[in-house]
């Protein structure tokens, strides 16, 4: 069976209620599915043994947060280049931070993202709460299709 890690950061709650969506999306699918805090993964082993990796954070000031940023330094350690990836994250007004995790997961990690982020304002709308459940089910789909 496929594993997936889904690891987040949050300032009230909301973006670690969109990861747990999107790993019921993965689980519902097939793909096995551990969701963690960012501050929980300290050592480059916390990171070893998946096959997608779903990095999420709320956007701050314009940015990720930093125990997300932490996370990605660490991620340089470990060769997940060509591993599935996607990024999520809650946000007040601007989102930025779903791109910004993207796009290093992309130009800097290798990784093979496998759809494009998904930032939402709130994990609570009925419609967040499906394109949350959908992200994770098309990460399911185009990990458990790949060779």
């Amino acid at each position: 069976m496929a594993r997936a890690l889904v690891v987040y950061d949050t300032l009230k709650g909301a973006t670690r209620a969109i990861g747990e969506l999107i790993a019921k999306g993965l689980m519902d699918n097939g793909v096995e599915a551990d969701v963690k805090k960012a501050v929980e993964i300290v050592k480059e082993s916390d990171l070893a043994g998946y096959d997608a990796y779903i990095f999420g954070s709320a956007t701050y000031h314009g940015e990720m947060m930093s125990s997300m940023k932490r996370v990605l330094f660490l991620a340089e350690k470990v060769r997940l280049n060509g591993k599935a990836g996607g990024a999520f994250g809650a946000y007040g007004w601007s989102g930025e931070a779903p791109r910004r995790i993207f796009d290093t997961m992309y130009h800097i990690l290798g990784m093979r993202m496998v759809i494009e982020p998904l930032p939402l304002k709130s994990p609570s709308e009925p419609e967040a709460v499906k394109r949350a459940e959908e992200y994770g089910r098309v990460i399911a789909e185009k990990l458990t299709a790949l060779p």
